[in-house]
């Protein structure tokens, strides 16, 4: 498992660069190599299965972005709590999300880089954790990040990773993206409560994969 390493944290924004995404794919290329044309046809995708703490039914959605270069998952009911008389129950919650991808005949695409956004009420003393795996389904390697944050802090963060190769999929019409994210808050010494969000709600919070696109 390939994790971020430590990146800038502040009062309002926790920025994390650099891991690799190594997707189970085909023909690699460089990922300054992205290809400015996108498919003309219909390009969809649509949530195939949710479950999780972090995600009840009907509480995650996906949408392509409306220039085709990628897609965003929004979570609409995804906190963990902890401290302050929070249940133990509410300190981790986890979504596990199947996304189906359905691409116009002759295209195919690699992800280029994924986005993770949310938002963080941390007291002094506590710490919390945001973890995210991807793979395509059929496949037995993932893709995986891991970040952690220190109280106090309060503000949103995200967390990024680019991928140094474009790895594309094979031209098949559809695939099958599972992505499992999980967040987990420690109140520490604290007797507040702190949180640790990606619930859209909060604001400008999602999770986005950018594609680049090539023909076949």
């Amino acid at each position: 498992m390939r994790r971020n390493p430590a990146g800038a944290r502040h009062a309002v924004l926790a920025a994390a660069l650099g891991t690799v995404l190594a997707l189970p794919l085909s023909a690699p290329a460089h990922a300054g190599q992205v290809a400015a044309a996108v498919p003309e046809g219909a390009v969809t995708v649509e949530v195939l299965a949710a479950s999780g703490s972090g995600c009840p039914p009907g509480t995650a959605s996906v949408t392509t972005k409306s220039d085709k270069s990628g897609f965003r998952i929004r979570y609409y009911d995804f906190v963990a709590y902890s401290g302050g008389g929070a249940a133990l129950v509410e300190r981790r919650k986890n979504c596990q999300i199947g996304v189906l991808i359905t691409v116009p005949a002759g295209w195919t695409f690699a992800i280029a880089e994924a986005e993770y956004r949310g938002r963080a009420r941390l007291h002094s003393g506590a710490t919390a954790l945001q973890r995210t795996n991807y793979y395509w389904q059929g496949s037995s390697e993932n893709s995986s990040t891991e970040e952690t944050f220190t109280g106090p802090l309060g503000g949103f963060w995200s967390t990024r990773d680019v991928a140094p190769v474009l790895i594309y999929t094979p031209c098949t019409a559809q695939r099958v993206l599972n992505v499992n994210t999980e967040l987990r808050v420690d109140g520490g010494t604290s007797g507040y409560t702190s949180s640790m969000s990606m619930n859209t709600g909060e604001g400008d919070v999602d999770t986005l994969f950018n594609v680049s696109w090539t023909r076949c």
